[in-house]
């Protein structure tokens, strides 16, 4: 009997040994940040939005990690928070819009050409069985799986209201903290209890968080102290954890953070300008807060911090200036598969492995994560329900001068975000390889090639200069969504879908 004591005690002795040697993760997701809304310039050089936001922990970060200047999510929510839970790409999944209520579309229905397809409005569900939802094995049950302690603090939006996908704890975290399918909260301040109103239902309205009510404590501020408490449960189990840090920040309303407005409003900016300023500074408060407390409790070299915008930057009203020019050099912004509303800051430092100060130039994209994550807390062997189209990243992240200009990257979104007539945002999809672009403009049935290298712009189209290039990416393009099954939109006029891209080729040299 005493053998066997002493050879259970080696066995857990080893685990927790194991489990101590697993990196902590920290996935810092930003809401509607753009590319260049950072004192850290993810070009080759600075913008004047670099200039107008202050973000002094993210240029910290910046410093000790590796930056990466050409990765991409999709050009809205609620499709990247999928596509980064399941490995999956939005064509594939076909949570392709933002999700509210169950069954609910959400997309504007005023279009007199096109219908949208029968996207999946419910999100992401770990339930087989659930209509017009994308079952999968989600990342953090994966995580749970390999003895990680799961907490998901802010923003959630991975399924509509009243669906399992909606409620964290169903999809493997441990915590929930404030998540539920809003897809943004009512008020940011706890002078009005984020949205709370006793005996009204109201969706935005952020749950859980009655013990800052009537206080001064910023939305922004409030999570990272939560988050904070739930990695101390984490270490009192000497359990590896997995924070999955999802700021309701940046996205509307633009209340300000009374902490840092004056500067901003001394800066000539008007007032919601402003107030949208406030709110990256109090989202870039949180992660020096958060890199403080890993140098505290002495852990900052076993843990790995993602960070990543989950779509291009909002540049309707009321962001100040002209409609779509706010991410500046980058065109368009969020809702358009134009480099602004997909292409989006991203860093990682994974001490012992990333180069501090490094920068990698591969284009890389948000279904990427679940397999390098995986990869990082040692699990090569795990099992999904569904298929992975992602690849994992870590062959650049050990080095940052791997190239793979082969690769093709897909974006689809047969939806209707904005008004029907704001040009490049809705009915469209697009391919990327290498330095080439090629987007499908659905509803004038259109195709439209960029060279990003020479033109990040996207100001010249170059389909009639390089037909073979074109036909070559609408071919691949067209390859890729059927593969995919993928949904295009439906002419009113006659009930069919529009053709694919390559069909457009076929049609004009007819």
């Amino acid at each position: 009997m005493r053998k066997y004591f002493l050879l259970l005690a080696t066995i857990l002795s080893s685990l927790v040994a194991q489990a101590q040697q697993k990196p902590n993760i920290i996935f810092f997701l930003v809401d509607d940040m753009g590319w260049q809304d950072t004192s850290v310039p993810f070009w080759d050089k600075m913008t004047p939005a670099n200039h107008k936001f202050h973000t002094p922990n993210m240029e910290k970060l910046a410093a000790s990690s590796m930056k990466f200047t050409q990765a991409y999510a999709n050009s809205i929510c609620t499709p990247t928070r999928v596509s980064l839970m399941t490995g999956m790409n939005a064509a594939h999944h076909r949570v392709t819009n933002w999700t509210m209520y169950k069954n609910t579309p959400v997309d504007v229905a005023s279009d007199s050409v096109l219908t949208i397809p029968d996207w999946n409005v419910n999100g992401l569900s770990p339930v087989k069985g659930v209509e017009r939802s994308v079952y999968a094995t989600p990342l953090p049950q994966l995580l749970k799986n390999d003895g990680y302690f799961t907490i998901h603090c802010g923003k959630a939006h991975f399924g509509a209201h009243e669906t399992p996908g909606a409620d964290p704890l169903n999809l493997g975290f441990d915590v929930n903290i404030a998540g539920s399918a809003a897809g943004n909260p009512a008020s940011y301040l706890a002078k009005e209890d984020y949205g709370n109103v006793a005996g009204k239902f109201n969706l935005r309205a952020v749950p859980g968080l009655e013990k800052y009510w009537g206080t001064d404590t910023f939305l922004t501020e409030a999570l990272t102290t939560e988050a904070k408490s739930a990695m101390d449960a984490a270490l009192q189990k000497n359990k590896p954890f997995f924070l999955y840090m999802a700021h309701f920040a940046v996205h509307l309303p633009f209340d300000a953070d009374k902490r840092y407005i004056e500067k901003y409003l001394a800066m000539g900016l008007e007032e919601q300008e402003a107030a949208y300023a406030t709110l990256v500074e109090g989202m870039d408060a949180s992660l020096g807060e958060l890199m403080d407390y890993l140098k505290e409790k002495n852990i900052a070299e076993n843990t790995i911090i993602i960070f990543l915008s989950d779509n291009g930057g909002y540049t309707l009203p009321p962001r100040q200036g002209e409609a779509f020019t706010q991410n500046y050099p980058l065109r368009s912004g969020k809702g358009s598969l134009l480099e602004g509303g997909i292409r989006v800051p991203m860093m990682v430092r994974w001490p012992g492995v990333t180069r501090q100060g490094s920068v990698c130039s591969q284009y890389v994209t948000v279904e990427d994560f679940l397999p390098t994550i995986m990869e990082m807390a040692g699990d090569k062997a795990y099992k999904t329900v569904q298929q992975v189209d992602g690849q994992s990243l870590v062959k650049y992240l050990r080095d940052s001068s791997k190239k793979d200009n082969e690769r093709s990257l897909v974006w689809n979104f047969p939806n209707s975000w904005a008004a029907a007539e704001t040009p490049y945002v809705s009915w469209t999809s697009a391919i990327r390889q290498g330095d080439w672009k090629l987007i499908y403009l659905e509803k004038p049935g259109r195709l439209e090639l960029y060279n990003l290298k020479n033109d990040i712009g996207e100001q010249v189209n170059l389909t009639q200069k390089y037909p073979k290039k074109t036909n070559q990416l609408a071919r691949e393009l067209t390859q890729k969504l059927k593969k995919w099954d993928a949904q295009l939109p439906f002419y009113k006029s006659s009930g069919q879908p529009v053709p694919y891209p390559a069909e457009i080729l076929s049609k004009q040299a007819k």
